[in-house]
């Protein structure tokens, strides 16, 4: 069936937002030089608490009295309704679980649940929003308006029981996306502690973390390290230190296949992330001999959003080159323990203490060769102990990679299944 050009399947129809809803209203944001309109009771709901939060808002970061709100544009939003923003971060949707107000940077959706359900229009929202971005990039307009919500169009089940039917799916996958991202999150914090403890107190020959009470310590630029163990910095232990450069031509030049760009983007401390990888050919490959990778390089991130963050060439990593915003530093003693260690320094909170130090006292934004040298490292002078070390880590990481790679297939499996659903 067609209706106004759009394939409509049966028993589906086309409806404009203003069609199924009951109410829209954006908020309103009392006076900010009126103390007697902050801090009261009510929840107070700004752009930063919908992006915060998952499918449901819970808690608000503000809250005003009720004179904030009768002094102002802001009304009280019942519980299950949809909140969507329209200003800066446009296109967001969230289902409030709480009564509270919001700012006019949000509009505020009451549906009609006998044409659409909550948790379906939610999804129909969310699934829009690739399709608002666009739109807004290609218009003067970077906000959104009530008007223009309004009229937004879908095509959508006549039947809630089927509307519910769909919600229910791609919420199975939600929860199964949250239930990973906790993992991740718990195992991330598993590996801070892990590393805090190896980092600075190390392993003793029986396998054991080493005590002030058990063991002899020293001081050291670092603080209180093992008496074993030396402080050194990477100028000792780095053969060199490079980065690369982006081809002649940019993006333009990148091809499906070929030699792996190795761009910040790549670099996680747990691994390469490769499914937004460029690809150069062997003629621009053979130009760029400085930023080869060799096994066992240590990659660090040098400038950006992401600076400071590392990772390793591992043995048998693809032929691939860095582009200037990450620097191989290849170590006099290539191997893999040495790599696992170092890596993982780079990535502690002792590592990016110095990385940050040493951004805040430059006026550039990004870390140079000659403060990357300069970078303190504890030094164990035991084989036995950097094998553990390194055995230790690599189960870390490996329990967060598994979960990273079914986090993405998980995000690939529903954005499939709302584009079908």
């Amino acid at each position: 069936m067609e209706e106004n050009q759009v394939y409509i399947p049966d028993g589906w129809h086309l409806k404009q937002v203003q069609e199924f809803a009951v109410k829209m209203r954006s908020g309103g944001t009392p006076k900010s030089d009126n103390p007697n309109y902050y801090n009261g009771e009510i929840p107070f709901v700004a752009i930063d608490d919908l992006t915060s939060a998952n499918k449901y808002l819970e808690k608000t970061q503000k809250h005003i009295t009720k004179e904030g709100l009768i002094n102002s544009s802001a009304w009280l939003v019942p519980i299950n309704s949809l909140m969507y923003s329209i200003y800066a971060t446009l296109g967001v949707p969230r289902i409030n679980l709480i009564e509270a107000a919001t700012n006019q940077a949000i509009l505020n959706l009451i549906p009609d649940t006998n044409k659409i359900t909550l948790e379906f229009l939610y999804y129909l929202l969310l699934e829009k929003r690739s399709t608002i971005l666009a739109h807004s990039a290609h218009t003067t307009q970077s906000n959104l308006n009530a008007k223009v919500v309004k009229e937004l169009e879908f095509v959508f089940p006549k039947s809630t029981t089927e509307q519910t039917a769909i919600a229910n799916i791609l919420s199975k996958t939600d929860q199964a996306i949250a239930h990973t991202e906790a993992l991740i999150a718990k195992y991330s914090r598993i590996k801070t502690g892990l590393m805090q403890d190896l980092l600075t107190k190390g392993i003793d020959e029986n396998g054991n973390i080493r005590s002030e009470q058990t063991h002899e310590f020293k001081d050291s630029p670092l603080g209180r390290i093992p008496k074993e163990w030396e402080c050194l910095s990477i100028k000792d232990i780095a053969e060199r230190l490079r980065s690369g450069v982006t081809p002649k031509g940019g993006s333009d030049v990148y091809e499906k296949e070929g030699i792996l760009l190795i761009r910040s983007q790549n670099v996680y401390s747990y691994g390469f992330k490769l499914d937004d990888v460029a690809h150069i050919n062997e003629e621009i490959n053979n130009r760029m001999l400085g930023s080869q990778l060799k096994e066992f390089d240590v990659l660090l991130n040098i400038t950006g959003a992401s600076i400071g963050r590392a990772t390793y060439v591992p043995e048998g990593f693809p032929r691939a080159n860095v582009n200037q915003h990450v620097c191989a530093i290849r170590l006099k003693k290539a191997d893999l323990n040495n790599a696992i260690f170092l890596s993982s320094y780079l990535n502690s909170i002792y590592g990016q203490n110095q990385i940050y130090q040493n951004i805040a006292g430059s006026n550039r934004e990004g870390i140079n060769y000659t403060q990357i040298k300069e970078i303190n490292i504890p030094f164990f002078n035991n084989d036995f102990e950097l094998n553990k070390f390194s055995e230790m880590i690599t189960k870390s990481n490996e329990r967060i990679n598994s979960e990273m790679k079914k986090l993405s297939k998980l995000q690939y499996l529903k954005t499939g299944l709302m584009q079908d659903l």
